[in-house]
């Protein structure tokens, strides 16, 4: 299976990070963009197989960006890359159609745990699944 990914942040920092860790990971960085319309664009360019977003960016934050991106291709995964307080975004963000998420500070292990299960489909054994009742319930 291919792994090419679309890294959206707005901090060039983190996204040379993500990108170095990614590489490291086996995956195929194949776009970069700053902001969520730029997300949008080069989703729609380059196909990548998934997305890792942010959720507070400048523009068009994260989660409307998954919005549209999903909308344009239901079959789209994204994975939120986030802070840690910042779960009730990060519940926004699974309801607009992202699979999973990352939490910052990121380790390579994280990294390529969470998005080999969102490619594959998987729920992570060592935490609660997304779509679990105790965090449907916080979708409410």
């Amino acid at each position: 299976m291919s792994k090419t990914v679309l890294v959206v942040d707005d901090v060039a920092f983190v996204r040379k990070t993500l990108t170095e860790l990614l590489t490291e990971a086996g995956f195929e960085v194949v776009g970069e963009a700053e902001d969520g319309i730029q997300a949008i664009e080069l989703y729609k360019t380059l196909q990548p197989n998934l997305v890792t977003m942010d959720i507070v960016m400048p523009e068009l934050g994260g989660i409307e960006a998954t919005r549209q991106i999903v909308k344009h291709d239901p079959k789209a995964v994204v994975v939120m890359v986030s802070a840690m307080d910042q779960m009730t975004l990060i519940m926004e963000a699974i309801h607009a159609g992202a699979k999973d998420y990352i939490q910052k500070p990121f380790s390579l292990a994280d990294v390529s745990r969470v998005l080999n299960n969102a490619l594959t489909g998987k729920s992570d054994p060592r935490a609660p699944s997304l779509g679990s009742p105790e965090l449907k319930g916080e979708l409410q």
